[in-house]
């Protein structure tokens, strides 16, 4: 089947909703890989343990939703993620953990002409066994480390963007917020991301640290 003729999010909602169990089965076929990354990455190492319990209940509130489910302009996937969202919020507050939603933080960092940040192998096409390869392996282990520093509103609006590639519309949908809001929060968090990864791969530049 063509892509172009697979049903939408909102329509297999709505078939599952009038009792289609095998709706549902394509709806948790497109979507659950993805979830199960953004909550998992949301929650962190420190929480990494609760990440079945927030991806079934998540779930779960999706079937308990069904019979009141009406397309209401986002699409089914920010909803679904906004729950997540919601259910992993409540994961933090019940662990101790501080959940700000200011977006007040020092001027955004931008890299200076010759920093370690712009000098950066090249990712295109590396060759199987070259050195850029272990770069970005490295820098990718980093950038998780790096994620887990971030406030958690700035965690979710930067692995929304990028992680899920929403539109930054969607993202302020997904987390209730105003568009600016959700843009200075991606903002900040590509700020603090670049200054996190130039400090810890500057050293790479000139041989393994």
């Amino acid at each position: 089947m063509d892509a172009r003729d697979e049903p939408s999010d909102d329509d297999l909602m709505t078939a599952y909703a009038r009792g289609d169990a095998a709706a549902f089965e394509q709806l948790y076929s497109r979507h659950q890989a993805g979830l199960y990354r953004f909550i998992r990455r949301l929650l962190g190492t420190a929480l990494a343990a609760q990440t079945d319990e927030v991806f079934q209940d998540t779930w779960l509130r999706v079937v308990n939703a069904r019979a009141q489910w009406q397309p209401q302009g986002a699409s089914f996937r920010t909803w679904l993620f906004t729950l997540a969202n919601h259910r992993v919020i409540d994961i933090w507050r019940r662990s101790g953990r501080e959940v700000s939603i200011t977006t007040e933080d020092d001027s955004p960092w931008e890299p200076e002409a010759g920093t370690a940040w712009q000098q950066w192998p090249a990712i295109a096409n590396p060759s199987p066994h070259s050195e850029d390869v272990a770069f970005w392996r490295r820098a990718g282990e980093r950038l998780l480390g790096c994620l887990e520093e971030l406030p958690l509103a700035q965690r979710s609006a930067f692995l929304l963007h990028h992680d899920d590639e929403l539109p930054l519309a969607e993202v302020a949908r997904t987390l209730e917020v105003g568009f600016e809001t959700a843009k200075t929060r991606l903002r900040y968090a590509m700020s603090k991301l670049r200054t996190c990864m130039g400090a810890y791969l500057a050293p790479l530049q000139g041989g393994t640290p």
